[in-house]
Order: C-alpha cells, then structure tokens, then sequence
C-alpha cells in the first residue's frame, strides 16, 4: 500500500479529480495548501502596497492505495495536473504501514478498496 500525495495548481483541481475519476480512483483527501517550489517570486499589489508573494497557493491530495493503483493515480494526477509551467507541483509515493477502516475494522488492501454499493 502507499500514499499518494499530489501538489497541484488550484485552478486544476476540477481536471485532476475528473482525471482520478476516469481511472477508477477513489478515497481521495484534498486541502488547500500554500508552498514554495520552483516558482519565481511574484509581486502583487494588495490594499495600495506591493507586497512580494513568497508562498504560492495549491491543492493537495492525499490518496490512499494499493500497489495496483500507484501508477494509475500518478498518471491521472500528472493528466489533470500539468500545464507544462513552471509550477506545475509534485507527486510523493510514501509507503503506507497499516491502514483501518473505522466502519468495518477492515485493514490494509481492504481498507483502501473502494466500498461496493
């Protein structure tokens, strides 16, 4: 198992969730999040005064799976996700130790399957 975890741009959001979707992609965390990477230093002006924006504003989303759905939710997160700008994000693949889902108390490849209707 691992989680994925995915920094996009706000504005493609909507395209990566359709993305993850279209790849049978479910148990998604998202969060708006604020960071700095490759980006130049932007400046904008705010009440009056030229402010230098540092941290940049994101999404984040954290996605639980099992090793059948690492590479899909990769490429669905750099489908959705790219632009081909600087600034585009990153993706993360941490590995996962133990997951529960607190309903059933199913563990691990389980837990992170999504539930049948």
């Amino acid at each position: 198992m691992k989680l994925v975890i995915g920094i996009v741009r706000p504005e493609k959001a909507n395209d990566v969730l359709q993305s993850l979707y279209r790849a049978d992609v479910r148990g998604i965390s998202l969060s708006r999040v604020q960071g700095h990477g490759g980006e130049l230093d932007r400046v904008e002006t705010y009440r009056g005064t030229t402010v230098k924006m540092a941290l940049a504003e994101k999404v984040r989303f954290e996605i639980a799976v099992s090793e059948p759905f690492v590479e899909p939710t990769i490429q669905a997160l750099c489908e959705g996700g790219r632009t081909g700008e600087v600034g585009d994000g990153k993706i993360f693949v941490v590995p996962l130790e133990r997951v529960v889902r607190i309903r059933t108390g199913e563990t691990d490849d389980t837990a992170v399957t999504p539930v049948q209707a």
